[in-house]
């Protein structure tokens, strides 16, 4: 079988087309997500299955955040039973490993995750950087400022766009980007963290991390709910290593305060 012949014009037409009428349909969006780590992509599902129209920005190439790479390159994640459904859900295959502990292929993972995100109508933007919040007037976020990841990289000075959003979660994992953005820009910016400001992660710990990090995922400022290994790090809170079953779970109770957010709106 033969290919037929390929113009290439027409590929470039295609793609700008194809490109331009999503991302201007998304310039106006119930939630945006920032950081496709599990906790994101997992609140952006649970989001597009409730009816919101949310997308996810994502400054690298790739989704998935730390779980490609499982523990140290082995790829492999564990999960405890109590989350396992959040993956499995999407038909991840999740081996029993005893004493209330799960593994799953992080390369399964990550796909997976993905595919269901965007089966359920959500987009997935990569190479996007969220390098500013818009402030209304009450001193509320309300929108995410994006530019090119690459452009970031390249120290270029290249203006940004920017996309409205009715609500922020800030899934950028240990950077915690989003709120350290406001710390840095907002005058005077009081946080709902122990010390009222964005402190960054302690050393590892996975007992506390794991039984801080859903308790941590809250809206911390107006328009912004974290989530993910960046509620632990807004708060002081330790890191935990290649367990991911917090994580999840801190996607899941992301998706639900917003929900419950907008609802009230």
């Amino acid at each position: 079988m033969s290919l037929r012949h390929i113009d290439e014009t027409r590929v470039t037409r295609f793609i700008v087309r194809s490109f331009a009428e999503d991302f201007v349909a998304d310039t106006h969006l119930d939630v945006a997500v920032v950081g496709a780590g599990p906790s994101g992509i997992t609140a952006t599902r649970l989001l597009a299955e409730a009816g919101y129209q949310v997308a996810v920005f994502e400054r690298s190439l790739y989704v998935g955040g730390g779980m490609w790479g499982g523990g140290m390159l082995f790829p492999r994640i564990v999960i405890q039973e109590e989350a396992a459904h959040l993956i499995k859900e999407v038909g991840v295959n999740v081996q029993v490993a005893g004493e209330g502990y799960c593994v799953a292929d992080s390369v399964e993972c990550v796909s997976k995750c993905a595919a269901a995100a965007i089966d359920a109508g959500a987009r997935i933007w990569v190479g996007m950087l969220v390098e500013d919040v818009m402030i209304d007037e009450d001193a509320r976020v309300c929108g995410v400022v994006l530019n090119w990841g690459a452009v970031q990289r390249a120290q270029m000075h290249v203006d940004p766009l920017a996309v409205s959003a009715r609500l922020v979660i800030d899934a950028t994992g240990h950077e915690a980007d989003v709120l350290h953005t406001i710390q840095r820009k907002v005058a005077g910016a009081q946080f709902d963290t122990p010390t009222g400001q964005i402190v960054g992660e302690s050393s590892m710990n996975a007992t506390d991390a794991e039984g801080h990090i859903v308790e941590l995922t809250k809206e911390v400022y107006p328009g912004v709910i974290v989530a993910g290994m960046a509620a632990n790090a807004a708060a002081g809170a330790p890191r935990m290593g290649a367990i991911f079953g917090g994580m999840f779970l801190s996607g899941q109770k992301a998706a639900q305060l917003a929900i419950t957010r907008l609802a009230d709106e």
